[in-house]
């Protein structure tokens, strides 16, 4: 993966089966992005906490960005076992110029669960 690709993990979902004092979805799903992510050495991926993405009513949410590429939100991915799929997105997603990933090449997860696909910053005009 480009060393640029950084993945956003929502830590402030909850997951219906959330309970009210346990740990929440969100946080469950860092941990296991990051558990899958030590099995995979030689992925260069950011994986970054962030407090809210806005996007509560699908639980749980992570969104994909990357210099010159489209930024993609997903949601309803489940807490634990998700983790595998969206790393193996992100391989995909890696390794396409734009981050547009053939739709049927992506995991059945980010076809069902993309909730907004952003175009890639304008670079700045010269003078």
């Amino acid at each position: 993966m480009p060393d640029d690709t950084i993945l956003y993990v929502c830590t402030t979902c909850r997951a219906a089966d959330d309970a009210p004092d346990g740990p929440r979805g969100g946080a469950r799903l860092l941990d296991a992005l990051r558990a899958e992510l030590d099995l995979r050495p030689d992925a260069a991926l950011r994986i970054e906490p962030v407090e809210c993405l806005s996007v509560c009513k699908r639980p749980c949410t992570v969104a994909v960005a990357s210099a010159d590429r489209w930024t993609y939100i997903y949601g309803d991915l489940d807490p634990v076992a998700s983790a595998r799929t969206i790393l193996d997105g992100l391989e995909r997603y890696a390794g396409t110029p734009d981050g547009i990933v053939p739709w049927r090449e992506r995991p059945e997860a980010f076809r069902k669960g993309v909730v907004a696909r952003i175009p890639p910053f304008p670079a700045a005009k010269a003078g």
